[in-house]
């Protein structure tokens, strides 16, 4: 109902004047009632439909303002501040969060920050399909994916779904444990590992066996090649005289073995190139019985492999 100002009075035989009769419905107040009854919409309200408001700015005098709905959200969403606000469906619209964000179960397709104020953001169920994050120091993690620019991981524990890249050009991992269905490349720098992982510079104690499998050498027109990057353990079947080029690929320091078999019938020889040495100057005989074995043991200085005989294993 309405309610008139009751402040203008009449005294008797008074003249009802235009000014008079204003301010009795200057300070009409609009209760509940009044809007209740009046007929709903039957279209959807859209941005261009008007409501009438009151400009605070103008206090208890003056008309009622048109404004869209358009801008009545605009305006106040973009100028006030929410604690609860509580938004479902799916929303289209890019927003920046200042300072901290909580998301406790949903998928984030794509998300792109640019510098961020935030110390922490924890992310407990979720699937972020791509995140490039230029700096960022974060707690614990459990997405499936994520591109790090620059910025401090403490902790990046990844206990389900796949890392498919982690690209670190600055910053500091402090623990990364994961577990490789591929290859592992570092193009520059070093990496230190711990147990169970053959590294160069640390002695270790190995609690199973290391060892290169043997390959065969072969014979061509009484000549044998010896590419000693790819057979550092080799067998050779000697089926006719032969003489052993000189070997390809030397390391000073590395061991080399050969194992040299008498082929059926026996009695072959095999001769050396210059780049094989043994003491005296002599080099071994083979056993000459058919399948008789010998070794022959090598260490190189780069160029030279120094070699001695073990003969006639039978």
């Amino acid at each position: 109902m309405a309610k008139f100002n009751t402040g203008q009075s009449f005294a008797d035989g008074d003249t009802v004047t235009g000014a008079k009769l204003n301010n009795i419905t200057s300070q009409l107040n609009i209760y509940t009632g009044v809007i209740s009854e009046q007929t709903a919409m039957a279209a959807t309200v859209s941005t261009a439909d008007q409501l009438l408001i009151a400009d605070t700015d103008n206090g208890d005098s003056g008309a009622a303002n048109r404004v869209t709905v358009q801008k009545l959200l605009n305006d106040t969403l973009t100028n006030g501040t929410y604690t609860n606000a509580n938004l479902s469906g799916t929303i289209t619209c890019n927003r920046t969060v200042a300072t901290s964000a909580t998301i406790t179960t949903g998928t984030i397709p794509n998300f792109t920050a640019g510098t961020t104020t935030s110390t922490a953001a924890t992310i407990t169920n979720g699937t972020i399909a791509t995140a490039l994050i230029p700096a960022l120091t974060a707690g614990t993690t459990t997405g499936t994916a994520g591109i790090f620019t620059a910025g401090t991981i403490t902790t990046l524990n990844s206990t389900i779904g796949t890392i498919g890249t982690l690209n670190s050009t600055t910053g500091t991992i402090g623990n990364f444990t994961t577990t490789l269905t591929g290859d592992l490349t570092i193009s520059t720098g070093s990496a230190t590992v711990g147990t169970r992982v053959a590294v160069l510079n640390t002695a270790q104690q190995y609690s199973r066996a290391h060892n290169f499998a043997a390959t065969a050498l072969t014979i061509t027109s009484g000549t044998v090649p010896w590419n000693l990057a790819e057979n550092q353990v080799a067998t050779l079947t000697v089926t006719t005289n032969s003489t052993m080029n000189t070997p390809t690929s030397p390391q000073a320091g590395c061991t080399y073995v050969m194992i040299v078999t008498q082929g059926t019938g026996g009695s072959n020889t095999l001769s050396f190139s210059t780049a094989y040495k043994f003491p005296g100057g002599t080099a071994p005989v083979l056993s000459t019985g058919s399948a008789q074995v010998d070794v022959v043991s090598f260490v190189s200085n780069g160029t030279v492999l120094f070699g001695v005989a073990s003969q006639n294993f039978s």
